[in-house]
């Protein structure tokens, strides 16, 4: 399972009447999550001997701050369900990452056997006619992919459409999120500007407070390999470093920006996987526009110890490779 949540007794009485119905009595069935547990919220009735002639049946059940799940008779022949995830722009952050996290969960505990296809949607215009045939459009389209290489899709466009910052202490993030960060994380940030502060500044997401808050330890590294020491090897960070080292006889002190996820047990859900990726850009922008910060480098690596000094300074000075002229070869014979 992807969040701890599970399917009541009750979902799975709903749907095992959905699978029995006949597809002339009932259309599909609206899911929801209450207290840790899948849920059924409503049935919906077959209006229509076509599945576009049933889509209005679920129109007014659409909020458009509201996620919830819609399971649908959209095949003739086996498997006949479609499993809808509707994460619309306007919800809490929290409820879009448990949405998200749960939707494989929701299909396994009721027998991915019976569903043909999973739709994520974030607006009411996917889910009328036009949206489920560009969907189908795109489909064909697409490779094959698993589940998992879907949802994993889902959070690379997600970050690919994480918008810039505004330049206030609010983080905007395309039509999506929108998250504070702490004064003193701004502040920690700023102080690695100034001569004799701080050299090191870590940022963390504490998604109970949607927010973007300071790490309270305050490590002062000296090398590379302290710094990788003092990240967290089990949870999330966004790290800046002010790396004062020597270089060709050169004293330099460059800011550099790691961003590490550990693959441990806690981080393996979609929604820690999709709040970091997502808040990234937005959390560089703020460095940017509010702290004045200049990054020489940036660094994605999954755990801690992947940084080395070795692997840093060979970034940031990379040898010269001397190229030599092409030598034409020797004709056979001589």
């Amino acid at each position: 399972m992807q969040s701890g949540i599970s399917a009541s007794q009750e979902l799975q009485a709903e749907f095992n009447s959905l699978l029995s119905s006949s597809s002339s009595s009932t259309f599909g069935l609206i899911v929801g999550i209450e207290k840790e547990s899948l849920v059924p919220i409503t049935t919906l009735p077959s209006n229509s001997p076509s599945f576009y002639g049933n889509l209005a049946s679920f129109k007014n059940h659409l909020q458009p701050n509201v996620a919830l799940y819609l399971l649908l008779k959209r095949h003739e022949d086996e498997p006949r369900l479609a499993a809808v995830t509707y994460v619309p722009d306007s919800a809490p952050v929290r409820q879009k990452m448990l949405f998200a996290s749960t939707r494989l969960t929701l299909v396994r505990e009721l027998g991915s056997e019976h569903f043909r296809e999973t739709i994520f949607a974030n607006s009411a215009d996917e889910l009328t006619e036009s949206g489920f045939k560009k969907h189908d459009a795109h489909s064909k389209l697409a490779a094959p992919l698993t589940e998992e290489e879907q949802t994993l899709g889902e959070v690379k466009r997600a970050e690919q459409e994480a918008g810039s910052g505004t330049g206030t202490r609010e983080i905007h993030l395309s039509k999506s999120f929108a998250m504070p960060m702490a004064e003193d994380a701004i502040a920690a940030l700023k102080e690695l500007k100034q001569d004799g502060g701080r050299s090191v500044t870590m940022l963390k997401i504490d998604a109970e407070k949607e927010s973007v808050e300071l790490v309270d330890e305050s490590p002062r590294p000296s090398s590379i390999t302290e710094l990788s020491h003092a990240i967290s090897s089990t949870e999330p960070r966004f790290t800046f470093y002010r790396y004062n080292h020597t270089h060709n006889g050169t004293e330099q002190s460059p800011v550099l920006f790691f961003y590490t996820c550990p693959v441990t047990a806690g981080n393996r859900s979609i929604k820690k996987r999709m709040l970091y990726p997502l808040m990234k850009r937005a959390v560089l922008d703020i460095a940017d526009r509010e702290a004045g910060l200049t990054l020489e480098k940036k660094f994605e690596v999954e755990e801690p110890r992947e940084i080395t000094e070795q692997s840093v300074m060979d970034d940031l000075h990379p040898k010269m490779t001397t190229r030599t002229g092409f030598n034409r070869p020797k004709r056979p014979g001589r």
